[in-house]
């Protein structure tokens, strides 16, 4: 097995090597041995930083997303979590998209004011709405016995 040098594997995954030894030190990715000081990692690193990313862009935590790595590094997705948050994510889009045709209207709304127009109204009652607290929902963690 040919390991990756650590300026190796920031190079090739685009993540700093400040971050790599951040994920390292929180468990998230495991250096396999040193060669002088510089850490080396096994090519499944490169795997698990890709599934890193993928989980911090869907919103899930770094703490959510270790919990899915076993023991040997290999990745248990929990497909129920995974479905929540694929929900919870097409929430939020529709939410931007409405939010989005509101914008365009006000720019071009022809009303003097943008005080004056009923839906720049909606969309600051609607903005005043959405600054509840939420519940925490489901995370990625895999329950593990």
């Amino acid at each position: 097995m040919k390991l990756l040098d650590i300026g190796v594997l920031s190079e090739r995954s685009g993540v700093p090597p400040s971050t790599l030894r951040y994920y390292e030190e929180i468990g998230l990715i495991v250096s396999l041995g040193r060669h002088g000081l510089r850490r080396q990692y096994g090519p499944e690193a490169l795997t698990q930083l890709a599934l890193i990313s993928l989980g911090k862009t869907a919103g899930f935590s770094l703490d959510e997303i270790r919990g899915v790595f076993g023991r040997d590094g290999v990745a248990e997705l929990p497909r129920a979590a995974l479905h929540a948050r694929a929900d919870k994510l097409e929430i939020q889009i529709r939410k931007l998209m409405t939010l989005k045709d509101a914008l365009r209207h006000v720019a071009e709304c022809p009303a003097e004011s943008h005080m004056e127009c009923p839906k720049f109204r909606r969309l600051l009652r609607a903005a005043s709405h959405s600054r509840q607290p939420q519940r925490r929902s489901a995370g990625f963690r895999a329950d593990r016995a």
